[in-house]
């Protein structure tokens, strides 16, 4: 079954007001949340709920944290660019609340009770006596988290930009937006993005840095129930719309197999003499070839070419079927022949160029990398990247410091696998079937997952709907955004000031400053999403797998292990770092980026840097000092205080 494929972002009004109604029901919680706060204990509650979270509350929270920007953008566009191999890629998400709650809920939710901890930093420094030891996790999660924050507000602007393109309203206001930047001197801020992606950037960094600052943590946590439900319903709507309008499964995966992959390149274009042209990111450009074949390019981003030649980038597609399917199901002038451009420079894939099968196939296609997306070393490798290091994260960390008992946790990690069950493998088959849908996205493939939404609503001509939808990956964004944003906040006011500078600080003073952090770190975190990286996905991997080498084994190591010392967990968390990290950084050496790392034996920096914070953690252990019997006896020994019934 064919479809036609209207351009992307034809979304109605609908679905603007729609999605407004979400964004206000997000600041309503927010309010709501404030209010109730009143009276009680600030720090605690501001940044830990009070340790009161049930079942629904802990297990939607926890998820939703996990399932960010990352989940419902970046993901989405790796399984866009690289196919079905991204079902391995995933697979092992599935079990990260085995690992993370059920191997650290319990225990370290103990612990922090013991100790009256807040914060991941807080755990450290109290199970250790060790200020330093604290201050050394609060740099690096500030760290860690910077490089999230900005890429999660990228992802949130361009979920914005998707769902508004086709609004009048916001097409006159991206105008003004930046004829106003421009008046003030500040041109040179539209110029990476565009007014459009800017206007969006702002937009949803106001809303959510202000539900963050005013709410708190119960805040977070509320929202996160609601975006956790946005999310799984709209992914479930996605499914059925996104099989139907391929032709169903077995067409995509048949038609999938059929395809090569697209070839970026740059072209040199020159207008006609004294003539002005502007292309629009999106444009289909026709080159006529032998006979009635032609070659179809799509434009990258929108480029204005004066009367001088220019090169702009394109994509060209290679597979016969998504030629036709571009040519049939476009209207006449939405394919321009009328352009005439000379090939400068061509980039094809590094594996999988001119291949058929590549996308039902491991390792999948792959633009930089020779071996291909996923060779079978580093599948074994992301096996031990999402479920291990899921339990690293600190994010998680604090939320397994907050349910009420035992029994929630129990019950909320049953909660959290079937939830991921729900949400991953549906996205593998949507994105999919995206690209018998909507091809030729690859240099965009950021954007997939909201203009993969806005498609399959204005094809049934539901566009209330793409409100919804499109709401989903923006409440992903949104939960981890609060999330980090919060973890930053307590970690410099609670860890840096309260803990180290001022012990003495009232509740009025730690809550004016805990609001003002909040604000200036969200603030810091847009300006810096101003010109952020191209491909989300990449900064995910890269802090998600340095947070669980830097903390899973220190963390395992002072909540189980009754000789481990601050020296010993010390040179885990440092070793785990610098090992992780020397990966990336050979990676530039080797080839060029940053964040496509050095494999040492082919494998994921993650499993290097898990081995060495383990190792070297436990021989810095066992050669170092003996612990402070005091602190062992405190966390490893129960008193015959704490086996005694509970007061009535």
């Amino acid at each position: 079954m064919n479809v036609p494929i209207p351009p992307l972002g034809a979304s109605s009004n609908a679905a603007l007001l729609t999605f407004t109604v979400y964004t206000l029901a997000v600041l309503g919680i927010a309010w709501l949340s404030s209010y109730l706060r009143r009276g009680k204990k600030f720090v605690s509650e501001y940044f830990l709920g009070s340790r009161s979270l049930g079942v629904w509350a802990f297990a939607l929270t926890f998820a939703a944290t996990s399932a960010s920007g990352g989940s419902f953008t970046g993901f989405p566009s790796k399984i866009y660019s690289h196919g079905w191999i991204l079902g391995l890629w995933i697979g092992s998400y599935i079990v990260v609340p085995i690992c993370a709650m059920g191997l650290l809920g319990k225990r370290l939710n103990h612990v922090a009770r013991k100790s009256g901890a807040i914060t991941v930093p807080d755990v450290i420094r109290d199970r250790f006596e060790s200020p330093q030891f604290g201050l050394l996790a609060v740099l690096l999660i500030v760290f860690f988290m910077s490089f999230n924050l900005v890429a999660q507000f990228k992802a949130g602007s361009l979920i914005l930009r998707t769902l508004l393109e086709d609004s009048v309203l916001f097409d006159q206001t991206s105008v003004w937006f930046g004829n106003a930047v421009g008046a003030l001197g500040l041109a040179n801020l539209t110029q990476f993005q565009g007014p459009e992606y800017l206007l969006c950037l702002i937009a949803f960094g106001i809303a959510v840095i202000i539900y963050t600052t005013y709410g708190g943590f119960h805040a977070v946590v509320w929202t996160d129930v609601m975006q956790g439900l946005v999310m799984v319903v709209g992914v479930l709507i996605m499914l059925p719309l996104a099989i139907n309008q391929s032709g169903g499964l077995e067409n995509a995966t048949r038609e999938m197999a059929k395809m090569t992959p697209p070839v970026p390149v740059r072209a040199a274009i020159a207008p006609e003499e004294g003539a002005e042209l502007t292309l629009s990111g999106g444009t289909w450009l026709a080159l006529p070839e032998t006979g009635d074949v032609e070659r179809l390019f799509r434009v990258h981003t929108t480029a204005t070419i004066d009367d001088s030649s220019r090169e702009v980038e394109l994509l060209e597609l290679t597979a016969a079927g998504d030629i036709q399917r571009v040519l049939e199901h476009n209207p006449a002038d939405a394919v321009r022949r009328d352009v005439s451009f000379t090939i400068v420079e061509s980039s094809p894939y590094a594996y999988g160029d001119g291949k058929q099968g590549v996308y039902v196939s491991g390792p999948g296609p792959s633009l930089k990398e020779a071996s291909g997306f996923l060779p079978l070393s580093l599948a074994v490798s992301f096996f031990f990247m999402w479920a291990i290091s899921g339990a690293g994260q600190p994010s998680s960390m604090v939320r397994l410091m907050a349910f009420r008992d035992t029994p929630t946790l129990r019950r909320a990690i049953f909660t959290v696998a079937i939830y991921y069950s729900l949400i991953y493998f549906p996205l593998v088959i949507i994105f999919c079937c995206a690209r018998v849908v909507l091809p030729g996205m690859d240099l965009e493939s950021d954007r997939i997952m909201p203009a993969m939404a806005v498609h399959l609503t204005d094809t049934i001509n539901a566009g209330w709907l793409a409100g919804i939808l499109v709401a989903a990956p923006f409440a992903a964004v949104m939960s981890t955004v609060d999330s980090f944003l919060l973890m930053i906040s307590s970690a410099i006011v609670r860890d840096v000031y309260q803990r180290n500078l001022n012990p003495k600080a009232t509740e009025a003073s730690i809550k004016k400053l805990s609001y003002l952090v909040t604000l200036v770190v969200g603030s810091a975190a847009m300006c810096g999403a101003i010109n952020p990286p191209q491909f989300l996905q990449d900064i995910i991997v890269y802090t998600g797998s340095g947070l669980a080498a830097c903390f899973l084994a220190p963390m395992i190591y002072a909540l189980y292990w009754p000789r481990s010392t601050q020296f010993g967990c010390m040179a885990s968390m440092l070793f785990g770092f610098g090992a992780h990290l020397s990966m990336y950084v050979a990676g530039i050496f080797q080839n060029n980026s940053f964040f496509s790392p050095y494999q040492l034996l082919n494998l994921d920096p993650i499993l290097i840097g898990l081995f060495a914070s383990f190792v070297f953690g436990w021989i810095a252990t066992v050669l170092g000092p003996q612990p402070d019997e005091q602190l062992v006896q405190k966390y490893f020994y129960r008193s015959k205080t704490q086996d005694a019934p509970a007061a009535s």
